[in-house]
């Protein structure tokens, strides 16, 4: 096994450990959701292979874990696919940190509307996902890009 395909694989196994943990799974789904495992999204500004780990992991974690049923799992993973896929496209730009906060936004609230039949509009529902998934992105997951560039930095000063 290549260093992509482990480095695949140990994301999709950090997020799907991140989303299914007891005490992290209460508040990951939902109209107001805060999942950890969510700061692992920007990963594909540095590794082209975040993209499938994501994919699988959030898949995993749907299909263990949520209690939206197949549409989340689905819905949910493709949401996913398509960030990690746009973040990595914007990876040079200040704009990578925005495709897992806008397309979870407008993809999740589609999901929690259609199968939670929730009573207020769907515009209400993508500003409570927006913003808690920006609070995960811009905190958590701008705080990991950070340490895994000054690690990378180190390493290549240590050659």
């Amino acid at each position: 096994m290549n260093n992509r395909m482990l480095r695949g694989a140990l994301i999709a196994a950090v997020y799907t450990a991140l989303g299914l943990a007891p005490g992290l799974s209460a508040i990951s789904f939902g109209p107001l959701q805060f999942r950890v495992a969510e700061s692992l999204t920007v990963l594909p500004i540095l590794y082209v292979e975040a993209i499938p780990g994501l994919f699988i992991g959030v898949l995993l974690v749907n299909l263990f874990g949520s209690p939206l049923g197949p549409l989340d799992v689905i819905l949910g993973s493709l949401a996913t696919l398509l960030a990690a896929y746009l973040t990595y496209r914007l990876r040079k730009t200040n704009w990578a940190y925005w495709p897992p906060v806008i397309v979870n936004a407008i993809v999740v609230s589609i999901v929690l509307h259609l199968t939670l039949e929730l009573d207020w509009p769907y515009i209400v529902t993508v500003l409570f996902i927006g913003i808690s998934q920006a609070a995960v992105v811009f905190t958590l997951g701008k705080l990991l890009i950070k340490k895994l560039r000054v690690h990378a930095e180190n390493e290549t000063l240590r050659r």
